[in-house]
């Protein structure tokens, strides 16, 4: 079976999972073993499942600022969250293909393995989505045939970057290519780096 088939199965029971209670405030039941790749891309997926309906609740014109920020503060938590579970599951390859005898000529890919199975996470919510409004019964045709369409370049999308995906991981397993990858060490929630956050340390 490709990679890819084994990562877009699990978005999909993840996405159908959430969309169960569709609360961003429900528990998540991972049905994978904990330490696993597979329980890793199901919490991955979930993670970006709550955070998909909490950007949806923070654009309602009428939501109150003081709610608005703590959402704001628990998308910026999920976004870190994201980061890290991203940067597990390229260390499970890095381990997986530790062994590899890398070629002479072999060359170093643009993004890491991990961050495109992110855009595949993200593609299995778009795709759910789209679908749900290319169905509605109480939505205009144009709308109607409008969601069908993109919804048809979504699926479109999943197959291409679904073999994209299986061709990297295959040249990395071949040696035709290496892994390479970087934490994203992001400063703005880090107190040591965010300048407004030690500003206001000193000051206390």
């Amino acid at each position: 079976m490709p990679y890819s088939d084994k990562f877009n199965e699990i978005f999909d029971r993840s996405v159908t999972d959430y969309h169960k209670t569709d609360n961003v405030d429900a528990a998540m039941i991972n049905p994978y073993s904990e330490g696993t790749i597979e329980c890793f891309l199901y919490k991955k997926n979930w993670i970006d499942a709550v955070q998909w309906h909490l950007e949806d609740i923070i654009r309602d014109p009428a939501i109150d600022p003081v709610e608005a920020l703590a959402l704001k503060r628990r998308i910026d938590k999920s976004n870190q969250d994201r980061t890290d579970l991203v940067e597990m599951i390229d260390s499970y390859f890095m381990d997986l293909f530790s062994n590899v005898v890398v070629l002479v000529d072999a060359s170093l890919n643009t993004e890491t393995p991990a961050w495109a199975i992110d855009r595949l996470s993200i593609l299995a919510l778009k795709i759910y989505h789209m679908k749900v409004e290319a169905q509605r019964k109480d939505a205009l045709s144009e709308h109607i045939a409008n969601c069908t369409k993109k919804l048809e370049t979504l699926l479109t999308q999943r197959v291409d970057l679904s073999a994209a995906i299986d061709q990297l991981l295959s040249d990395i397993e071949s040696g035709k290519k290496y892994m390479k990858f970087y934490k994203q060490m992001k400063m703005y929630n880090d107190p040591a780096l965010n300048p407004v956050l030690y500003a206001g340390e000193k000051k206390n």
